[in-house]
Order: structure tokens, then C-alpha cells, then sequence
């Protein structure tokens, strides 16, 4: 056996610990802002027509350049992709803590983005290329998807405790300690394998393609959101993403070092992990986005109360990923986790479909949120592991970039998506009972029905997605169970290639 297969590096559990705390601030970044953001708006004097952006910005450039940053990564060195982008996203917070002004937090929110997309690929593939055991690294990758699951849930508690508590710029500064603590610890205990670097040239053309294709695809969707999806720029963006990624998959077919090499996607089983998450992304999000609203302004619930009630769902996801997928999935087929994992998922959806304004919280709220966190546990963590399971070690970076763009592609997407459905569900309901509310008692309950049903015509697209996100994990992810072979080696790629079945299209 190789001795870059049979050396496990001493320290790679404690290299765990920071690896995991710098992607909790990185995922907890997406929603943390969302609670504080009325706050920010009413300080800074934020029109409503910008105080979009102060989310868009950072989905804007996290989502465009993330294959650039994976692809850095592999070529410059994960550990050194690592640490610059703790050190980048620790000042852009600071900034984004001290704005002053509309242009200074949306500067920062871009910075977040661009030093995000550096750093979650980064720590994926390091992840990746360290825990090459097979169960070692189902321990591992439980953790991690754990964190990854959970922490935009987390981000919505610790958005609640520190505006209500605090005030929103503390939203922004929490990320200076864990981005502190995350580098003080890399510095001394991360260390990167030796001969997993990929020596080649940047893809010039491709980092420009990718990056203006995926940006025109994220902006497209928050356009439909705000302009509709016929309005012209909606329509325009879409065609313009759809040409510069057509454009960008031709350059990559013929270059000699390609920025997001096709045999990463066109692998039966990654491919099938990239689809399968971006879409279960969608749901999640959509739920996130309406609970949130729903407890607040339905329910009257306080930011900290709001972000409590998410508590169940990061618990579910959890025991999931810890308990359910870390111990399973070196005896069973990827499959058969993310499957049925999904499909718990959406029962939990299922019964959030019944939600009205008398809805109580322990006999319904919290079932739905439990089994949603349940089943996403269970199904994220062999995904994120199988998506880097196999591949080659100058491919590590790209691969696990491509796991956090299918994830933030379709976070953007189920933002843009289920709120436009809402939206449209809302206001046929009102126009259709419209002629029966001639009192303000049955005005107000018009306004209120509406609003309900908009929120759970949302909640069934949901449901419906993440059943196509369950079918597609049984009907594309054929790879057995990953254990049994090691991971992350050149050299070791036809051992892999007899654990895992691999389906080349």
C-alpha cells in the first residue's frame, strides 16, 4: 500500500475542530444577518430598493466565485486558501461591524462573499484529503455535514440573541473570534498532504465564464423575486447564464487545464450528490425564509424565541448526521441514506403544510422542524463525503467547491422561488374572497388567511422538491458503501475504483 494512503496525518482530529468552526462562520453568515437586518436598515437609513442587497451581495459573490476559489485552493495550497480567506472574511466582517453607510456594509458583504468563496472550498478539501480511512472519515464528514446542515439554523438563534441583546453590528463582529480562533489552530496543526497540490495554470477564460454565469444565474433569481419572472432583465439574466455556462462547459472540454475538469461532474454518482443537494437546498431555505416570517409576525415570537424554536431542527440534524449517516454509511450504499433521508425531510414538510395562525408550536411546529432536521442530517453527510469520495487529490478543491455551489445556487433559489409562489398563492386568495370581507374584523382575517395560504402553497412546492431531490439520490447515486478503500490518493485510485462503481456518462 502507498505510504501517501497508509500515513494518517497524527493531528487531523484536532485539524477537525478549526476546519469545523471556520465552515459553522461561514454557513451561519447566510442567515445570520437576516434577523438583524430591519436593525441595520432603520440605523444606517437603508432604502428598501438596496436593503436587498445587503443580502445579495454576499450570495452574489460567494455563489459566482466559489469554482475560482476551489480551484485556487488546489493550485496554491488548501492550508494557504484556508488561512487567507479566515484572515480576508475576519476584516471584511470588521468592516461590515463598523459601516457607517449604505455603500460601506454592502462593500462588506461583497468582501464576506469573495473571501467565503476562498475559504468553504478550502476547508471541504482539506477535510477531504486528511481523513482518508473510510471509517474515520464517515466520523468525520458526520461532524462536518452536522455543522453544515445546522448552522444557518444556528445563524438565525445567534442573529436573534445578539440584535436583541446586543445590537446588529454584533452580528458581523462574532465572526472576528471564530475567525481568530479557526486560523490560531491551522496555523499549528493543519497540515496539508504532501503531493495533493495541482501544479497546473489557471483557466483564465473559465474563472471569467463560471463566475459571470453563475452570478447572472443567482442575480436572475433575485430579480424574479423582486420584478417577476417575465420582467425583461429576469429574462435576460437567465438566457445570459445560460449561455456563458454553456460557453464555460465548451472551454472546459478543450483546455488543456480546466477549471472545473468534466470528469468531477460528469461522474455518475457527484453528479447526482450535486443535483440532489442543490435542490434539497431550495426546500430548506424556503422553510427557513416563511418559518422565520410566520413566528415573528403571526405568532409574535421575539428574534431569540424564533431562533430557539429552530433548536429541534439542528438537533434532528445531529443526531443524523452523527448517529444515523457516520454509523451507516461504511455498511450501506450512499443511496440508501440520502433517499430515505430526503424523504424523512419532507414529511417533516408534510406536516408543516397544515400550519394556520392557531397552529401550536410542540404539536406541530416542532414534529415538522425535528424530522426535517432528522431526515437532512442523515441524507447531507454522506452526499458531502461522496462528492469528494474518489476523486483525485488535484481535483479535491473544485470538487468540494461544486458541493458548496450546488448549495448556495439553490439557496438562492428557493429564496427567489417559494417567496414569488407565496406571493402569488397570497394575493389569488385575497382577490378571490375578497368580495366576502365587508367588515375590518373580516378584512383583518382575510389578511391573515391569505397569508396562510401563501405560506403553505410554498411549503407543498417544497415538499415536491425535495421529493424529486429523494428520487434522484436512489435513481443517479449507484456507488456502494464507502468503506473498505481509502480516499484522497493518487495513487490509490484503483482501489477506489473496485469499492466504488463508478458510471462514467
Amino acid at each position: 500500500m502507498p505510504d501517501s494512503v497508509r500515513q494518517l496525518d497524527p493531528r487531523r482530529w484536532k485539524a477537525l475542530i478549526f476546519i469545523a468552526l471556520a465552515q459553522l462562520m461561514v454557513v451561519l453568515d447566510a442567515t445570520i444577518v437576516n434577523i438583524a437586518l430591519p436593525s441595520a436598515q432603520a440605523d444606517l437609513g437603508i432604502s428598501d430598493g438596496n436593503r436587498q442587497w445587503v443580502i445579495t451581495a454576499y450570495a452574489l459573490a460567494f455563489g459566482g466565485l466559489l469554482l475560482f476559489g476551489g480551484r485556487v485552493a488546489d493550485l496554491w495550497g488548501r492550508k494557504r486558501a484556508f488561512l487567507i480567506g479566515l484572515v480576508g472574511f475576519a476584516v471584511a466582517s470588521a468592516l461590515g461591524g463598523i459601516a457607517n453607510n449604505t455603500g460601506m456594509l454592502l462593500g462588506a458583504r461583497a468582501l464576506q462573499g469573495i473571501f467565503g468563496a476562498l475559504l468553504a472550498p478550502a476547508a471541504l478539501s482539506l477535510l477531504a484529503v486528511l481523513f482518508t480511512e473510510a471509517k474515520e472519515r464517515a466520523k468525520a464528514f458526520g461532524i462536518f455535514g452536522a455543522i453544515a446542515g445546522g448552522g444557518a439554523a444556528i445563524g438565525l438563534f445567534l442573529g436573534g440573541v445578539l440584535t436583541e441583546y446586543l445590537n446588529w453590528r454584533w452580528t458581523f463582529f462574532v465572526n472576528i473570534p471564530f475567525a481568530a480562533v479557526a486560523a490560531a489552530g491551522a496555523v499549528f496543526v493543519v497540515r496539508e498532504p504532501a503531493g495533493s497540490r495541482n501544479p497546473s495554470k489557471l483557466d483564465i477564460p473559465g474563472v471569467i465564464l463560471a463566475s459571470l454565469g453563475l452570478v447572472s444565474l443567482v442575480y436572475g433569481f433575485t430579480r424574479a423575486e423582486s420584478d417577476g419572472w417575465s420582467a425583461g432583465i429576469t429574462i435576460g439574466l437567465f438566457v445570459g447564464a445560460v449561455v456563458l455556462l454553456a460557453a464555460f462547459a465548451a472551454v472546459e472540454s478543450r483546455v488543456k487545464s480546466p477549471l472545473l475538469p468534466l470528469r468531477v461532474v460528469l461522474d455518475r454518482n457527484r453528479g447526482g450528490v450535486y443535483l440532489a443537494l442543490g435542490l434539497a437546498v431550495i426546500g430548506m431555505f424556503g422553510l427557513f425564509l416563511f418559518l422565520t416570517y410566520y413566528m415573528q409576525v403571526v405568532k409574535g415570537y421575539t428574534p431569540v424565541t424564533t431562533g430557539l424554536a429552530f433548536l429541534p431542527m439542528v438537533a434532528g440534524m445531529t443526531i443524523g448526521s452523527t448517529q444515523i449517516g457516520a454509523r451507516l454509511m461504511t455498511r450501506v450504499p450512499a443511496r440508501l441514506l440520502m433517499g430515505p433521508g430526503f424523504l424523512v425531510a419532507a414529511i417533516g414538510l408534510l406536516i408543516l403544510t397544515q400550519l394556520s395562525a392557531g397552529s401550536s408550536y410542540s404539536g406541530l411546529i416542532l414534529p415538522g422542524l425535528a424530522l426535517m432536521g432528522l431526515g437532512m442530517g442523515t441524507a447531507f453527510m454522506p452526499a458531502m463525503s461522496l462528492a469528494t469520495h474518489g476523486v483525485q487529490p488535484r481535483d479535491a478543491g473544485v470538487a468540494s467547491a461544486m458541493v458548496n455551489t450546488s448549495q448556495q445556487v439553490g439557496g438562492a433559489i428557493g429564496t427567489a422561488l417559494l417567496n414569488t409562489v407565496a406571493a402569488s398563492a397570497t394575493t389569488a386568495y385575497a382577490t378571490s374572497h375578497v368580495a366576502s370581507a365587508t367588515t375590518p374584523a373580516a378584512q383583518q382575517a382575510l389578511k391573515l388567511n391569505a397569508l396562510m395560504h401563501g405560506t403553505s402553497t410554498a411549503i407543498w412546492w417544497a415538499f415536491g422538491i425535495l421529493l424529486v431531490s429523494s428520487a434522484i439520490a436512489f435513481l443517479f447515486v449507484n456507488a456502494g458503501r464507502q468503506g473498505g478503500a481509502q480516499s484522497g490518493s493518487g495513487e490509490g485510485e484503483a482501489a477506489l475504483e473496485d469499492a466504488i462503481p463508478v458510471m462514467v456518462h
